[in-house]
């Protein structure tokens, strides 16, 4: 049987402060969620030197870009906005070596939430920067009182995400505040929420590349939502989900 891919998975990092020392820190839903889909997965914490990374990648078959606080908007060209919870500058200088890198090696990435907004702005995209004020006629997205809020997904036919969920009712949980505005050349939009909002894209190149702007990985997703992982780990290992499935249950 062939051996698993292995996928780098980005963590957290918070700075140490007068109480508490600096911390690496990830949701183990992205790790839970990438076993089972039949990966390995691969923690990498915010290296500071290129060469050590550059190695790291190397051995990998594929990189998850996880979720977390709001992208330094001003690295690319905008103010910041009062709403703003900015990311470690650390980690933040990090990812963004990390997608620069798998996207120059055309390494599989998965971007998650703030992983998926770095990889459209990485490869040319834009932002919208706050939900409520850039597109008011947009339903709520983030509800600071139910972790568990959720909202309808419109699905593109002929795309991952319509392999993932097909037909009828779909909705994904939703903590955002920032989305996608204009999508990088070499991607298109695979799922919006019914206001327009951006919830998914992926590539349109050689470069297998997709992200979502919800959290499959989240314990307030949806069993469904476990097989965006699935199609992952199958792009990267050239299985069908049929197939890989298969072969978890032989093992």
């Amino acid at each position: 049987m062939a051996a698993k891919p292995l996928i780098g998975v980005t963590m957290d990092y918070r700075s140490a402060r007068k109480d508490a020392p600096a911390y690496c820190f990830l949701h183990a839903g992205y790790c839970d969620a990438l076993v089972k889909a039949g990966a390995v997965p691969m923690l990498m914490p915010p290296l500071d030197d290129p060469s050590d990374l550059e190695r790291a990648v190397s051995m990998l078959d594929g990189v998850l870009m996880i979720g977390g606080a709001d992208l330094d908007c001003r690295r690319d060209g905008y103010m910041l906005h009062p709403s703003m919870r900015i990311l470690d500058p650390r980690r933040e200088d990090f990812d963004r070596q990390v997608v620069s890198l798998a996207a120059e090696r055309r390494l599989p990435l998965m971007g998650i939430g703030a992983g998926m907004q770095l990889l459209n702005v990485s490869q040319g995209g834009t932002l919208c920067l706050h939900i409520p004020e850039d597109m008011p006629r947009a339903i709520p997205h983030l509800d600071a009182m139910d972790p568990n809020h959720r909202h309808a997904l419109v699905i593109e036919m002929g795309t991952i995400m319509e392999r993932v969920y097909g037909e009828g009712e779909i909705r994904v949980n939703s903590m955002h505040h920032m989305a996608i505005d204009d999508v990088a050349p070499g991607f298109a939009v695979t799922a919006r929420c019914p206001d327009g909002v951006i919830e998914a894209i992926e590539s349109t190149t050689d470069w297998f590349a997709l992200g979502t702007q919800f959290h499959p990985e989240h314990e307030s997703a949806s069993a469904l939502d476990l097989r965006i992982f699935e199609e992952f780990v199958a792009g990267i290992t050239g299985e069908t989900i049929g197939e890989s499935q298969e072969l978890r249950l032989v093992a």
